[in-house]
């Protein structure tokens, strides 16, 4: 039986950020991943990546075809596409990727830092020994063999099926299921255009309730005529089926007549607030498997990178002290609901607008600004911001009769606010979760009956 200082479950980019700033620390590394060697860094997903994220954990630019084309802000398109918002502002510039690629690119720094890599193994479940996790029972895919890990500290890097996670014991308190109507179902294909477009600059977002209820539809150009197409809806109630609704709502623009297809596929984002805590003794979670994915644009690659690096520093720590309880490794929750949770959790409540919202009340809200372009970039930013809704607005409003709509408005603004503050106020140590816990909870709970009603 083979030991290591640390098991990371999953090569994507948190999982290999997460091995990297390990190993650089000179732990003994170990980093599985159910695909092939060769297959490591395919995913299917909207491949944009903004450039703070690289900036903010000291990553240089890759220069050899993992940033396919720099993108300058997003364009969100009401639903019937007669208001466009255009955001720009440096967190919003970026990159689209040649994902494969970029995570070819990370994958290399994790093992360059002398990660062990045991690739085409299946995690199976976590070791437990007297209320710690320490380590993993895992199959070797090539001959079929199950395998026992021993390790010091575990992270669970799996993705959104979150194969370390969902079997922990519920006394550890991290909470092992994500309800569906915190989901989206989505579905994307890379097409090749028959030649450039104009629009090449920005991410373009569409909003329509009848094509992605609760979700939306993205269209990212790429270098070479190529396009990144796809949708994502919410799992709540009966909804449509992602990849009928792109072929029937998306493939049928003029943009894509006579396009090919290059590849598609499906996939599952966990669009919410992170889990509440995400660790145990001995155990880390990050990157989808702890929901860190923005609940409004679905981007993960960023949060999962950041909580990579967070973690890996964490268990650094910990092992230092000789101490990988969950007291020791709460830092990390700490430090990512700092950085990036308290945003993801206001936007959260947003997120709970825009699932009941109309299209005809985004189409005049839209129109009339009562949501404007600054109270977008300060929503995105994770920034305060209050509405300031003029007369002329009030007018149309009451004469449409949405003035329910405005008044739910305020009320989402309100809510996330009060969510932020309370994130802010993140306990620095276990004994005092319980009790912020329970005001999370109820916070969540109040804002679902008003805004999702």
């Amino acid at each position: 039986m083979e030991k290591f200082d640390a098991i990371v479950v999953g090569a994507g980019t948190g999982g290999c950020l997460a091995a990297k700033t390990m190993a650089e620390a000179g732990l003994k590394v170990c980093l599985m991943e159910r695909k092939r060697r060769e297959e490591i860094g395919e995913k299917i997903c909207g491949d944009a990546l903004g450039e703070h994220h690289l900036k903010n954990l000291g990553l240089e630019k890759p220069q050899s075809g993992e940033l396919e084309k720099r993108i300058e802000g997003i364009k969100i398109y009401s639903p019937d596409q007669e208001t466009i918002f255009t955001v720009k502002h440096e967190d919003f510039v970026g990159y689209l990727l040649n994902r494969r690629l970029f995570g070819r690119w990370l994958l290399k720094k994790a093992l360059d830092k002398g990660t062990v890599l045991l690739d085409s193994t299946q995690c199976l479940e976590p070791i437990m020994e007297k209320h710690y996790v320490t380590g993993v029972l895992a199959k070797d895919l090539k001959n079929d063999e199950k395998i026992e890990l021993k390790g010091k500290a575990v992270v669970d890097a799996s993705g959104f099926m979150g194969v370390v996670r969902r079997k922990l014991p519920k006394e550890m308190g991290i909470e092992n299921e994500v309800a569906n109507e915190d989901v989206e179902a989505c579905y994307r294909e890379i097409r090749q255009l028959k030649q450039e477009t104009d629009e090449m600059n920005y991410c373009e977002i569409y909003l329509n309730q009848k094509v992605t209820p609760g979700g939306y539809t993205w269209i990212f150009y790429k270098s070479g005529a190529k396009v990144n197409a796809g949708l994502g809806v919410c799992m709540r109630g009966k909804f449509p089926n992602p990849k009928n609704q792109f072929y029937r709502h998306i493939l049928t623009k003029p943009l894509f007549e006579g396009s090919l297809l290059l590849n598609g596929g499906a996939w599952y984002d966990p669009t919410r607030r992170p889990l509440d805590n995400m660790v145990g003794n001995g155990i880390a979670i990050i990157g989808d498997a702890a929901c860190l994915v923005n609940p409004i644009h679905g981007g993960g690659i960023g949060p999962s990178m950041l909580s990579g690096y967070l973690a890996g520093k964490a268990i650094i720590k910990a092992l230092e002290n000789g101490d990988v309880s969950q007291k020791s490794l709460w830092r990390y929750n700490v430090e990512y609901m700092k950085n990036y949770g308290t945003k993801q959790a206001g936007l959260d409540v947003f997120r709970m607008l825009l699932l009941t919202c109309h299209d005809e009340d985004l189409n005049y809200g839209m129109k009339y600004k009562l949501l404007t372009e600054e109270d977008v970039l300060k929503a995105g930013l994770g920034e305060e911001f209050h509405l300031k809704i003029t007369e002329t607005a009030k007018r149309v409003f009451r004469g449409l009769k949405r003035i329910r709509f405005l008044n739910r408005l305020r009320l989402t603004v309100n809510f996330m606010n009060q969510v932020k503050e309370h994130y802010q106020n993140y306990p620095e140590t276990p004994e005092n979760f319980k009790k912020w816990q329970i005001k999370t909870q109820a916070l969540f709970k109040e804002a679902k009956s008003k805004l999702l009603e």
